[in-house]
């Protein structure tokens, strides 16, 4: 059985060192991560989702129509449906990444994904008639999928109005975020952000 994502990258030396992000990351062997929203109608059954096509799921969106970070996304739903397009855009975004490193573009991914996602967050309780916020623990299915949108919206938002095509500003996030560079990684930035507000609030 062919276990390269793409027919290119290999899914079987994926090391993963967050044990927390490791039980909710589908490293499945397929090669063309597309399940037809299969699994929408199971509990929890994006985590038989290989994290590939949901990488690809995060791009396929409207636009936020409001401000993001002092930025307005308005994509008219260029992407929304798009899923062959944004798995064409993921598979240029990783040979972009496979020849700057010269590493396994999923690898690059997934020390993304463990940098970029946060360990606490606020949530509102009411009591008595107040409403206040409180520091919670986030689930690790959470956690991944907020890393995951962060690094999608940072493509975005890297490309959008700009000349600069999507899939280079997917690869350079994915890149800046692997290597830890807060400066330039807005996932990181929001993930900081986060547990910012949550350390406030205990």
């Amino acid at each position: 059985m062919d276990n390269k994502i793409f027919g290119k990258y290999a899914l079987d030396n994926i090391q993963i060192r967050d044990k927390s992000i490791a039980q909710v990351v589908c490293l499945k062997a397929v090669a063309v991560p597309h399940t037809f929203g299969r699994h929408t109608k199971k509990v929890l059954g994006k985590m038989d989702v290989n994290i590939v096509e949901r990488l690809a799921n995060k791009l396929m969106r409207g636009g936020t129509g409001a401000k993001t970070s002092g930025k307005v996304i308005r994509t008219k739903g260029r992407m929304q449906g798009k899923k062959l397009r944004a798995l064409g855009i993921v598979d240029r975004a990783f040979g972009i990444v496979a020849a700057e490193t010269k590493e396994n573009p999923v690898q690059v991914l997934i020390r993304a994904v463990e940098n970029a996602a946060p360990r606490e967050d606020v949530t509102r309780v009411s009591h008595g008639g107040v409403s206040y916020q409180v520091a919670v623990d986030i689930s690790a299915t959470r956690r991944l999928d907020m890393a995951l949108r962060n690094i999608s919206l940072a493509a975005l938002m890297g490309s959008f109005n700009k000349p600069k095509p999507l899939e280079q500003s997917l690869a350079s996030e994915i890149m800046s975020t692997a290597k830890g560079d807060i400066q330039t990684s807005y996932a990181m930035k929001k993930r900081d952000e986060t547990e910012r507000m949550a350390r406030s609030a205990r």
